[in-house]
């Protein structure tokens, strides 16, 4: 329960979102702190703290990997922190943000020195930062009473859930100290945005004694830099492709969202543009990219369908059906085809195309040597380029290029019912379905 209020703590309209970072596993036996911000951070807490007893609890809850993904915003601090029962309490953990004259001076301190500036844009924040900072009277660490917990287990003060948080916080900063900052009130980009702004600003200022001591000297032209590539050291390679899309920061704050927003919509299109980045970028990457003919852009329909197969919530599920004119469960057979095959996988489900010239006779030998005699299931045809299983709710489609999908009835539809091959007794054994057992042939 808070003892406070958010007054004067509450982003206002115009402050960075949040982010939200995954539940970290448990740290067992070691420190919850190994660089400068985090043993810092802590050691704010650990001087605040009226109850050492629950910073204790906190700390093995922490350590046990009870607490959840951490969303951090401006002002606030949010997990859901889970007792040894199973109990789950949502935590916050409250601090003041800086006003926008503390912010301008940070900024000042941080130009003054060419240092500040390489640091914070090689993302790092060294610690005589905060010392010059101090000076200037813009304290970024919390002091006494600065930290304001909120818990639904209802304790008046610091309890072991909101204990729990701030320890966790702490792994947090060793991986990103910008995230005291964003808890400050600026994001990181926001923050490097001001701090470049500043320091042209700086630079196109008359030229002084302090100016002087800064200059880098005369420029090289950018071909002559070239030209010396081999005697110059070697850039560093770039970073590694992520090994999955980044979550998006939680919308679901205590402030209700404007008429017609839906904040469920929102953090599944956030999730869905991260992930499209993703295989976006892993497709730049590939060899061989820059030969390979860029892909057609998806129609509406399809990118519908294509979101559809991430599992959004239902209300965004009923919107993409309204969307698409299909009905709830038409697109959810849309989805499943293309989870089987993307746009090929939704041609074979909404149409039976006709070969060419050649296919026809291709299907058919491939059909007759895909089993043997004593296996080989009763197909009828039931179009150009789809064969049902008599006796059996099964059916094998041939796709455009050339592959077998398989699909079952399901009620009054056919489902896609497996991932498409180039065998069609492979295929069709992907439908999970026992086929039925082979008729003997006619006397006679």
């Amino acid at each position: 329960m808070s003892h406070g209020h958010d007054e004067g703590r509450a982003p206002g309209a115009g402050d960075d979102a949040g982010r939200t970072f995954d539940a970290l596993p448990p740290a067992p036996g070691r420190g919850f702190a190994a660089t400068w911000w985090g043993r810092a951070w802590l050691k704010a807490l650990e001087d605040s703290a009226l109850d050492g007893a629950q910073l204790k609890r906190g700390r093995a809850q922490a350590r046990s990997g009870a607490v959840g993904a951490v969303t951090v915003r401006p002002g606030r601090i949010t997990a859901v922190v889970r007792d040894r029962d199973g109990t789950a309490h949502r935590g916050d953990v409250l601090l003041p943000v800086l006003r926008d004259e503390e912010w301008d001076r940070f900024l000042a301190v941080a130009v003054e020195r060419a240092g500040h500036i390489a640091a914070l844009l090689d993302h790092d924040m060294p610690p005589h930062l905060v010392e010059d900072a101090a000076a200037a009277g813009v304290e970024l660490l919390p002091g006494i009473g600065d930290l304001e917990p909120e818990c639904s287990c209802e304790a008046w003060d610091l309890c072991p859930h909101t204990a729990a948080l701030c320890y966790q916080v702490a792994r947090l900063l060793d991986q990103d100290p910008f995230v005291l900052l964003l808890l400050r009130g600026r994001g990181e980009r926001r923050l490097l945005d001001d701090l470049q702004s500043g320091s042209a600003a700086r630079a196109a200022a008359p030229a002084g004694p302090a100016a002087e001591a800064l200059d880098p000297g005369p420029s090289v032209r950018a071909d002559e830099a070239f030209a010396a590539r081999g005697i110059l050291p070697a850039l560093p390679d770039p970073p590694p492709l992520p090994a999955e899309a980044g979550l998006p920061p939680a919308l679901g704050t205590e402030t209700p969202p404007a008429p017609g927003v839906d904040p469920d919509a929102l953090e599944f299109l956030a999730r869905d543009a991260a992930s499209r980045a993703l295989v976006l970028l892993a497709g730049a990457l590939a060899p061989g990219h820059g030969e390979r003919p860029a892909s057609a852009a998806l129609t509406p329909d399809q990118d519908a369908v294509r979101m559809a197969a991430a599992e959004p919530p239902p209300v965004v599920m009923a919107r993409l059906a309204a969307g698409t004119g299909r009905s709830r469960a038409g697109l959810e057979l849309a989805a499943r085809a293309w989870r089987h095959g993307g746009v090929t996988g939704l041609a074979v489900l909404e149409g039976d195309f006709t070969p060419g010239d050649a296919l026809p006779a291709r299907a058919t030998a491939a059909l007759e040597s895909a089993w043997d005699d004593a296996g080989r299931p009763r197909l009828r045809a039931a179009g150009p380029s789809r064969w049902t299983v008599v006796g059996a709710r099964l059916q094998l489609r041939l796709g455009p290029d050339g592959s077998w999908w398989p699909y079952r009835r399901e009620g009054a539809a056919w489902a896609p019912a497996g991932p498409p091959s180039p065998d069609p007794a492979t295929a069709l054994a992907s439908a999970s379905e026992p086929l039925p057992p082979a008729e003997p042939e006619p006397a006679g």
